[in-house]
């Protein structure tokens, strides 16, 4: 940075200062449009044109995914860049190189070199760009002008379509899955739902998709047709068979139109991660065929097998048995409870939950309550938290539910409850929204507390 810049009157001064700045931007809330990114894409000259994205859409596995693709390239030896949200334990963890968060005083030059272009907007009838803008732009700058990377493993924040990460013209674009989520936002159906995510596949660009009900592919189809993309869907182009499983990890094989590979292990639980295994080798594959990536079979599977999400069916803890999955959305909930059923065995089952107030509750929690023996409400540290007793109100209320029921608000004394009451042999699972799962998992793991956030 130079002299003249630090000297500036407003720039700020620490990494902290800039984090703050940024998260300050929160009350512009999420304001779908491409606007004010491209403005201010333009005003930094364009660094994203000179990098190579894989874009990744879909209502839940967004992040598995990316963190399967992130951990092959690197196997492969490739310099690899990557853009998630929202964050678990630090902001800076959004902004990844070979697996590495930004360095705090990088971030600190980047935001003060956007901080003068972000004024400008604001002065315009555009009006300020938000948080999740800034973000965006921050990692196109870090990749940009500063990293480098061969590959950007790109996760889009919201739906896909008007989503700002869509800024960019990726060299391959991947769609998980579709559901019920953000419905405020996206829509009420899911063939609204698919469309939004469907809007992150560009011409010519190839698109991988494990998307399963008819009417959600169909919209896909249709999309990539009228853009003429090929398209790569699970069950049709490419298949995953499995061949063992335990609560350690799993093999599969997997089926592409190019070749197939086995055996592919991966210690990520449950079968949908199985599923976002082999759409991200899917895409690998199309990397291979279209754009020379080199991918040796050994680097692919010590990829998949060392790749790492955390809060996704991770045991946290083993004495007593704690696992942590964010599951927020009613797919998301059938996934965990499916997950219980077929890879773990326990005595008795205790689910610790805390819930925003936008989410679809009543279908969420349809899928677990059945399994659970007993039952503790709370409510994460954040300002859109739904309050415990509404949610005590509506799971007693539900036909579903079978489980003694406890209402502590503050999580902390919530997740010693449960602790307590987790017996040898038993099995104890926090899930809701990741806000709470990030301050659980710091507490449980490094006894401090996370700064999360969107």
């Amino acid at each position: 940075m130079t002299e003249h810049q630090q000297d500036h009157a407003g720039s700020l001064k620490s990494y902290e200062e800039a984090r703050d700045w940024i998260n300050g931007l929160i009350p512009y809330g999420i304001r779908p449009g491409l606007e004010r990114i491209e403005r201010l894409l333009e005003a930094l000259e364009h660094p994203e044109r000179r990098l190579k994205f894989i874009h990744v859409a879909g209502t839940n596995g967004k992040g598995s995914v990316c963190a399967y693709l992130q951990s092959v390239l690197q196997a492969c030896g490739y310099d690899v860049g990557m853009f998630t949200s929202p964050y678990i334990t630090k902001f800076t963890n959004r902004f990844q190189y070979n697996g590495d968060d930004i360095p705090e005083e990088t971030l600190l030059e980047l935001t003060n070199t956007l901080k003068p272009h972000v004024e400008a907007i604001a002065a315009t009838e555009l009006g300020s760009p938000t948080m999740f803008e800034v973000s965006t732009a921050l990692a196109i700058l870090y990749f940009g002008k500063v990293a480098y990377p061969d590959y950007v493993v790109w996760e889009t924040g919201l739906g896909g379509r008007l989503d700002v990460t869509n800024v960019v013209n990726p060299v391959v674009s991947v769609i998980t899955n579709v559901g019920h989520d953000h419905m405020d936002v996206l829509g009420d159906t899911i063939e609204k739902i698919a469309y939004e995510k469907a809007g992150i596949i560009k011409p010519g660009v190839p698109v991988i998709t494990a998307v399963s009900q008819p009417e959600a592919l169909a919209v896909i189809r249709e999309t990539a047709a009228a853009r003429k993309s090929s398209l790569y869907v699970l069950g049709e182009q490419f298949h995953e068979t499995m061949l063992t499983v335990n609560e350690q990890e799993q093999a599969f094989r997997f089926e592409g139109p190019f070749r197939s590979v086995e055996p592919l292990v991966i210690t990520l639980a449950g079968a949908h991660q199985r599923t976002n295994a082999a759409a991200a080798v899917m895409t690998l594959e199309v990397l291979r065929q279209y754009y020379a990536l080199i991918v040796d079979d050994e680097d692919l599977q010590r990829g998949l097998q060392q790749a790492k999400w955390p809060g996704r069916l991770e045991l946290v803890k083993q004495d007593p048995r704690i696992l942590l999955d964010g599951a927020h959305n009613p797919e998301g909930m059938a996934t965990l409870a499916a997950a219980l059923k077929g890879t773990y065995t326990y005595g008795k089952l205790h689910l610790m939950i805390g819930m925003l107030e936008n989410k679809n509750h009543r279908d969420t929690l349809r899928h677990i309550l059945p399994i659970v023996d007993t039952l503790i409400v709370t409510e994460p540290d954040f300002r859109r938290r739904l309050a415990a007793g509404q949610l005590h109100e509506l799971a007693s209320s539900m036909p579903e539910c079978k489980a003694s029921i406890t209402v502590e608000s503050d999580w902390r004394k919530a997740l010693e409850l449960l602790e307590q009451r987790t017996a040898p042999g038993d099995l104890a699972v926090v899930s809701g929204t990741l806000y709470l799962i990030a301050d659980v998992r710091s507490r449980l793991l490094y006894n401090k507390d996370s700064e999360k956030g969107w």
